[in-house]
């Protein structure tokens, strides 16, 4: 602590005021990783009858796999983040075939009437469940309970002079873009919120989107 140092003529007020600031920081980090780690094995404990029902659904109505791994950008570089399959086998084919579908999707990277979602994929994608998997990736340390939107790297350069902030935080599960707005805002304005959230973040607003979480996953705003 400063008061147990001796002044030092040598270092100035900014790397005194930087040290003091620091120690909260890693506390909170700290914080927020025990309830990653807590958070995700009670929740992959508790939820591991309706996992195995869900990829039960999968496999009987749509066939293997019933994980999709879906490779991101994370602060550690690229990993597998998993999904439930909610997609045609031959979804690429569809994509690359159709170049008025390919142009939306290269605009947004999403599509809102997608014809490569199987009917139970689509019933995933509306109530979040295809995500669920992902509480995997939390656990292991590669996404955060709250963090950035995650993207994969044909997305990065949406992200221009912001991308290596973006990139410095874990993404998340969920995060300030799910609640406001989510698939209902461009994609700017995903940025715009992925960069307000790391500049802002603090475990008080983590904790105020994981209670709004719920809420936005039972109203089903901006899901498709």
């Amino acid at each position: 602590m400063i008061s147990e140092q001796r002044f030092d003529p040598r270092i100035s007020h900014c790397e005194i005021r930087i040290e003091v600031e620091e120690k909260p920081l890693q506390s909170a980090l700290v914080i927020k990783r025990v309830m990653d780690v807590v958070g995700s094995a009670l929740l992959l404990f508790l939820l591991s009858p309706l996992l195995g029902l869900l990829a039960f659904l999968v496999a009987v109505c749509d066939g293997l796999p019933m994980i999709y791994r879906r490779r991101v950008l994370g602060k550690n570089g690229e990993f597998n983040a998993f999904k439930f399959r909610t997609m045609k086998p031959n979804a690429d084919a569809i994509l690359y075939g159709d170049p008025m579908l390919r142009a939306e999707f290269e605009r947004n990277f999403k599509l809102k009437n997608d014809p490569r979602v199987t009917s139970i994929g689509a019933w995933l994608r509306k109530l979040s469940l295809d995500e669920l998997p992902q509480l995997f990736n939390v656990f292991l340390g590669q996404m955060s309970f709250v963090g950035p939107r995650m993207f994969t790297g044909d997305e990065l350069e949406k992200y221009g002079p912001h991308g290596a902030l973006v990139l410095s935080v874990k993404p998340g599960l969920t995060g300030y873009w799910q609640v406001n707005g989510r698939q209902n805002v461009s994609y700017e304005e995903r940025v715009k919120m992925d960069v307000y959230y790391i500049e802002h973040w603090h475990l008080l607003l983590d904790l105020k989107i994981l209670l709004l979480t719920p809420l936005k996953v039972m109203q089903r705003e901006g899901a498709f």
